[in-house]
């Protein structure tokens, strides 16, 4: 490209510098001569009033040498010879003796002057004077010379700018280029300064910005594997609390070894796929922002939709049942008012096993603990709480993968899921003795009235053993 726009600019210096260039020496030639010929014409007006006043030859010389010192000046006399050297054509000089006409014209060694002056008597007497070649093109060579330097000069440093300004653009497509070539290899940090032409700043600026949101959009699938692989610790609970039940029996060794060896794999998937990035819970901060707290955000009236304690009763049925096996008291406490939330049955779902999950997986069999689901004036508030020995540290248990042998993801999907709402949650120690976790979601926008809002479908489902708890 750099060598284009050089060629690009000196053809078009070039062509402007000679649509001036030549034209402009011409007008210099003819300058020069004009000006040798008018100074020939002067000399000779000059000495005619002398020729009106004496024929006398040596005055006439004097005159005549005052007037050019280069003896061009010659007087011819009627009746005599040349008061010179003459080198008028004998054609010229008759023509203007007889036809007393002023004659200016080239010759081959130079230019001509002839003036005639009617002396008393009706006598012609004739004025030459001679312009040899070489003051017809005085000064022109230089001229011509400083002409063509300035042109050489206009056009080199054309061609110097027009490659000073490739190179930059040049410079800034390179950037550009590596950039993508590294951004395709794998490298999510790589970035570009914007440089160079408008449009090559406004393309890194859009760079940057794509591969930003490259980075958010794998950070939230990677979030979301994550989460997902964490859904499918409930059902291991399950199937721990099964193997125990079989202990004493052939099978009871083989389903334990084989629940804890997808547990390990489990934990790899999660360890793998946690990013630090934290785009956005619950796949709703796409954009990287967050809704703030209070707002009611999300897909509103036309988007996910449902009623929160409903959802919050068949969970915890579910887990009423394991409760039992493990002589495990639990209560349920359910506001009759509406709460609806917008966020899908799977979602809260999601909540409620991550937190009633960590209850079993942290405390020791016969722990208690309660659910309870209260609606306020702006809020549904969702509380958790154990006799365990509680959390210690809670703001390092909301960090993924902060605890010894826990991923940190069951609360981190409680929470994003009530910051998707534009909610929060609280962790305290509770009546019980032990965590007490509240999550508190936005109400959901009222639904059209006259329509009763559909409670959205998911592709996810759900074993077969936990369905219809």
């Amino acid at each position: 490209m750099r060598r284009s726009l050089a060629g690009v600019a000196l053809a078009v210096t070039s062509m402007v510098a000679l649509s001036f260039l030549i034209p402009l020496a011409a007008l210099v030639m003819s300058l020069v001569k004009e000006q040798g010929v008018n100074a020939a014409e002067q000399r000779a007006a000059a000495l005619a009033p002398v020729l009106t006043l004496t024929t006398d030859p040596n005055a006439l010389r004097e005159s005549a040498a005052s007037l050019d010192a280069a003896d061009y000046l010659v007087v011819h006399l009627p009746g005599s010879g040349p008061l010179g050297t003459s080198r008028a054509p004998a054609a010229l000089l008759e023509r203007a003796q007889q036809g007393r006409e002023s004659i200016s014209q080239e010759i081959p060694d130079g230019w001509i002057c002839l003036q005639p002056v009617v002396l008393p008597g009706d006598q012609v007497a004739v004025i030459e004077n001679f312009v040899p070649e070489a003051e017809l093109t005085r000064g022109v060579k230089e001229s011509w010379a400083v002409m063509l330097f300035l042109a050489v000069g206009l056009v080199g440093g054309s061609v110097l700018v027009a490659d000073r300004l490739g190179a930059k653009v040049v410079r800034s497509s390179k950037r550009l280029s590596q950039a993508s070539h590294a951004l395709g290899q794998g490298d999510l940090d790589t970035r570009v300064d914007p440089m160079g032409p408008k449009e090559l700043r406004d393309a890194g600026i859009a760079f940057n910005a794509m591969a930003h949101r490259m980075t958010e959009l794998l950070a939230v699938e990677r979030e979301l594997v994550a989460d997902l692989s964490h859904r499918l610790r409930t059902p291991l609970t399950a199937l721990h609390l099964a193997s125990e039940r079989m202990a004493g029996t052939p099978e009871s060794a083989r389903v334990e070894a084989a629940v804890g060896e997808l547990e390990t794999e489990l934990q790899a998937i999660i360890a793998a796929a946690r990013t630090p990035l934290a785009v956005g819970p619950m796949g709703q901060g796409l954009l990287g922002t967050e809704p703030a707290a209070g707002s009611a955000v999300g897909a509103g009236a036309s988007g996910p939709r449902c009623e929160a304690a409903e959802v919050v009763s068949r969970r915890t049925a579910f887990w009423t049942v394991l409760a039992e096996q493990q002589n495990r008291s639990c209560t349920l406490d359910l506001t009759q008012e509406p709460t609806a939330v917008s966020l899908s049955d799977d979602d809260i779902a999601a909540v409620v096993d991550a937190l009633i999950g960590n209850i079993f997986r942290h405390t020791a069999p016969g722990t208690p603990f309660g659910v309870q689901v209260v609606r306020t004036a702006q809020a549904v508030e969702l509380v958790v709480e154990d006799g365990g020995p509680g959390i210690p540290e809670p703001d390092r248990a909301l960090s993924r993968g902060s605890s010894t042998g826990s991923t940190g993801l069951g609360l981190d999907i409680a929470q994003r899921a009530a910051t998707a709402t534009g909610g929060s949650m609280r962790i305290a120690r509770g009546p019980l003795g032990g965590a007490h976790i509240t999550v508190t979601f936005a109400l959901a926008p009222s639904a059209p009235s006259g329509r009763r809002p559909r409670r959205p479908r998911t592709s996810r489902r759900r074993p077969a053993w936990t369905r219809g708890r």
